[in-house]
């Protein structure tokens, strides 16, 4: 079912950029999409609230009188959620909000030399956007993944925005209320895509402008982040979900299915790909997936999800190769269902998150794993991570010297401006020891 790409025994003779151009990968043309974007947000710029209503009216077919969510529709979502979700969402809130406890990071003072000293503090932002998808998957556990890290930052205030639903009165999905409301968020509101992004940018008349904006969607909310981007701060421009799993003969074929499975529900460009150095795993896991897909709820998605240009099987000659490849795939999910899986993992430098052994899917990090699901994508793990608490984070440095600590290094900085052709910089050191 899956296409394959055999590299056995050839990994070591391509560069890391040939390697990289051989990975399977969803299109993803953020500038394309940003075309069509870039007037949605010029129009919220120009006139606010009202081409926030209209983009709002247009897309997602609801006029909305206020963008803001009543207080009362809130508190109902908490109220009216069924026990056993709530009993899911709260494990969620607790195992995210430990994880990211361990975050936080101390000031560090350092004395550099006698009487000098640089302090690094690290200060919250003062107010962000969270945006929370609402399409083909309506995500409540994006809610607690870009809220909790904020909350545990310090962040002062939180505002959230989730498309409008037309079967449930204009109001965000009841699941993304009520965990909004069991984290204290009161500051929702029922908007959608890039009319989100924009509102969040520019404000409007209901919501102030915020200082970052942080949370998964399509392609033309990212399109919306770059488009905003400098005069806000953004996490990152996701991509289209994917997985790799690498697998040797150990794996279970039904395991690596069903999470191959799992990453391709969420949408027809995801991308799910096996890295593997058993043929016989590969064949299995076909089987596997020709036997589970037509019994799935999203059978169409997922079959075409996994017989794109973006999923398929790449066979190696070995581990190495494999975590060669995977380097090079530098996957947003990268499960590892091997012998030896935590010892394969160690070895893996370029990866979103990654999931050990066969009881650590990917499922669970989406929800109840305690870590984070907003992961960079399309190979950008090779230089970006997940969102975390350090993501609403800046670090300030306070710099803190004596007369005679500066007086010590005077010479030096004359020396560096001298040579840099800023000699008024060397004379702002040595007017405060002229004689007056």
């Amino acid at each position: 079912m899956l296409r394959r790409i055999d590299l056995s025994g050839e990994v070591p003779g391509y560069s890391a950029r040939a390697l990289r151009e051989l990975m399977p990968r969803a299109a993803f043309d953020v500038n394309e999409a940003l075309r069509s974007v870039q007037p949605l947000i010029d129009d919220i710029a120009h006139r606010g609230t009202a081409a926030v209503v209209d983009i709002v009216e247009r897309f997602d077919h609801v006029r909305l009188e206020h963008l803001r969510v009543p207080d009362a529709a809130i508190k109902t979502a908490v109220e009216e959620l069924d026990p056993e979700l709530r009993r899911a969402y709260q494990t969620s809130i607790d195992r995210v909000r430990a994880a990211h406890e361990a975050q936080r990071l101390p000031e560090v003072v350092t004395e550099v030399a006698p009487g000098g000293t640089v302090t690094e503090r690290y200060l919250p932002v003062g107010r962000v956007g969270l945006y929370a998808p609402g399409g083909l998957a309506v995500l409540a556990s994006s809610v607690i993944m870009n809220a909790v890290p904020a909350q545990i930052a310090g962040v002062g205030s939180i505002a959230l925005a989730s498309p409008a639903q037309k079967n449930n009165g204009g109001l965000p999905d009841q699941g993304i209320l009520a965990v909004a409301g069991m984290l204290g968020i009161d500051e929702v509101y029922a908007v959608g895509g890039p009319a989100a992004i924009g509102m969040f940018a520019y404000g409007t008349d209901e919501c102030a402008p915020v200082d970052m904006v942080t949370g998964p969607g399509n392609i033309y909310v990212t399109a919306a982040k770059r488009a905003v981007r400098g005069l806000v701060g953004i996490d990152a421009e996701a991509g289209t979900t994917e997985i790799a799993v690498i697998a040797d003969a150990t794996a279970d074929p039904g395991h690596v299915a069903a999470d191959l499975i799992s990453q391709a529900e969420h949408d027809p460009a995801a991308a799910s790909v096996l890295i593997t150095d058993s043929a016989d795993l590969a064949d299995a896991v076909d089987d596997e997936l020709a036997r589970r897909v037509p019994d799935t709820r999203h059978s169409g998605r997922i079959q075409t999800a996994l017989a794109g240009e973006q999923s398929g099987t790449i066979l190696v000659a070995d581990i190495d190769e494999a975590v060669a490849v995977a380097d090079a795939y530098a996957a947003e999910h990268l499960e590892i269902q091997t012998a030896d899986a935590r010892e394969v993992a160690l070895r893996i430098r370029n990866a979103g998150a990654i999931f050990v052994g066969a009881y650590s899917p990917v499922s669970l990090g989406d929800y109840c794993a305690g870590s984070n699901h907003v992961l960079p994508t399309g190979g950008c793990a090779r230089h970006s991570a997940g969102l975390s608490v350090h993501t609403f984070l800046r670090g300030v440095h306070i710099i803190d010297y004596t007369r005679e600590a500066l007086a010590a290094v005077a010479d030096d900085v004359v020396a560096f401006a001298n040579s840099e052709d800023l000699p008024s910089h060397g004379e702002a050191v040595t007017a405060r020891f002229e004689a007056r």
